[in-house]
């Protein structure tokens, strides 16, 4: 992969990432929750967000705030 691709691939993550931890921080969750979030761009420049583990209550918290409203679907 050249660098140009892992720099747009780690920008992606990055964006990706500030934007979840922006919404478990606006959900509540503590900094110990969604200071762990990280961007992470793999070896063929594929961007993805470590979210490693996460307490079932923000888990739950996630999933509610996730849930389209049954007027949307």
């Amino acid at each position: 992969m050249d660098m140009q691709t892992w720099r747009d691939s780690r920008a992606k993550a990055t964006q990706a990432t500030e934007a979840l931890r922006a919404a478990l921080a606006a959900l509540g969750a503590p900094e110990s929750v969604w200071g762990s979030v990280r961007p992470m761009v793999t070896h063929k420049g594929t961007a993805y967000v470590h979210v490693g583990m996460v307490r079932a209550d923000v888990v739950e918290q996630m999933a509610k705030a996730m849930k389209a409203p049954e007027s949307a679907r």
